[in-house]
């Protein structure tokens, strides 16, 4: 098979294509965007790496960001974490509030997002949000080997204004004493964080720590990040998205994904528009259409 030939004829595939779903319109930034973009990119185990369609194009990562946080997260608690957040799929809304409050504050895995603002809150410790955020930075160029990665202040702005369901998480996970920062450090580190803008070239390169193609982080502690972007990747969209990809990955309401292939390849994907759970509607064809053709698989 010619991988190069393949991601072309995806990508034009998807160029095809009328129901694209639809941009994320509760950010306005993102609402913006122009929805007939795609773009996919693949990074191999022996360095290559190939893409295809608007792959140079930056995008707002959004909940993406939550993979590379968890990873820093990691590393500044271990273990501790689980304390004060779940690792079990939530078969809810991403942003949902009636489940955090019927499970007693605690969240129920690191990627919804009352989770993920717990794990940010770990990640950012006794810091400055600005040094949080800096630390951020330098792992995602390190990881991508890309210094022109960078956060957009607009699309920060954007999800501060509008973001009055993560306030009221935020707010609940204080309550619950399950936030150590007041809620506007943490949810000023978290929007900042979504906020991170990059191309899907970017997002394939920096996403090799978790194929095993790069020594970010240890090697068990790749492996339980992605059973959880396995499980909890797509929120409640992540069962259909294992059936049907069934590769592990993480989806972001800017349109994009990163899937990885343990072992083999790291890919991400952009398409803007978004199916009725918050996910790219083409990159989950894509990816699926990817998997399909390469045979690759993490349940054989």
């Amino acid at each position: 098979m010619n991988l190069h030939e393949t991601l072309s004829e995806i990508a034009a595939d998807m160029a095809a294509r009328t129901d694209r779903g639809q941009p994320a319109d509760y950010i306005p930034e993102l609402a913006a965007v122009n929805p007939a973009q795609f773009g996919i990119s693949i990074c191999l185990a022996d360095g290559t790496q190939l893409s295809a369609g608007d792959s140079a194009t930056p995008f707002s990562i959004q909940s993406v960001s939550k993979v590379f946080a968890l990873a820093i997260a990691l590393g500044r608690l271990g273990d501790q974490l689980w304390t004060r957040v779940r690792r079990e799929p939530s078969g809810l809304a991403f942003n949902s509030i009636l489940q955090l409050e019927s499970e007693g504050g605690i969240p129920r895995n690191p990627f919804v997002n009352a989770g993920a603002i717990v794990t940010t809150d770990a990640a950012l410790g006794q810091r400055p949000p600005k040094e949080y955020l800096a630390e951020l930075l330098t792992f995602l160029r390190t990881a991508a080997a890309d210094e022109d990665i960078h956060i957009d202040r607009a699309v920060a702005r954007s999800e501060t204004e509008t973001g009055h369901r993560n306030f009221a998480l935020a707010h609940f996970l204080k309550a619950h004493g399950n936030l150590t920062n007041p809620p506007d450090h943490v949810l000023g580190a978290y929007f900042h964080q979504c906020a991170v803008t990059m191309s899907v070239n970017q997002l394939a390169r920096a996403g090799r720590f978790l194929a095993g193609l790069q020594h970010l982080i240890a090697p068990e502690r790749a492996r339980r990040i992605n059973a959880l972007m396995l499980t909890c990747g797509h929120y409640d969209g992540s069962g259909e998205f294992a059936f049907r990809v069934g590769l592990p990955g993480k989806s972001g309401v800017g349109g994009g994904i990163l899937a990885i292939a343990p072992g083999r390849a790291s890919i991400a994907v952009w398409s803007p528009g978004l199916n009725p759970q918050g996910n790219s509607q083409l990159g989950t064809e894509a990816l699926e259409m990817l998997a399909r053709r390469t045979g690759w698989s993490v349940f054989g």
